[in-house]
């Protein structure tokens, strides 16, 4: 891997392990991986697509269950790159229609 990618990993193993023991994941840490996860995609380290199945494996490692059990299968499309999984939740959604007004 690349000093990139190792500074990467390191910086969302310390977000995901202070979201596990409970604390808080000042803003700031989150905003600054994002940016270097966009400059690992502008530098060829890596695809989107490769950094966010990498952050679905330590997601499972850290919490011990599957991004898509936590955010539903789309999770993805609930986090868009570069987007941190583990922020957020989501909005309790009914369907309606015009039979149920």
């Amino acid at each position: 891997m690349s000093a990139l990618l190792d500074e990467l990993e390191s910086r969302w193993k310390e977000i995901y392990g202070r979201l596990a023991a409970g604390e808080d994941a000042p803003p700031a840490l989150r905003l600054r991986a994002e940016g270097l996860m966009e400059a690992a995609v502008l530098e060829g380290h890596a695809s989107p697509e490769q950094l966010q199945s990498r952050l679905a494996v330590l997601y499972r490692e850290v919490f011990g269950r599957e991004l898509a059990a936590e955010w539903g299968e789309d999770w993805p499309a609930f986090f868009p790159f570069p987007q941190i999984p583990g922020f957020g939740r989501r909005a309790p959604v009914w369907p309606t229609s015009s039979d149920s007004l």
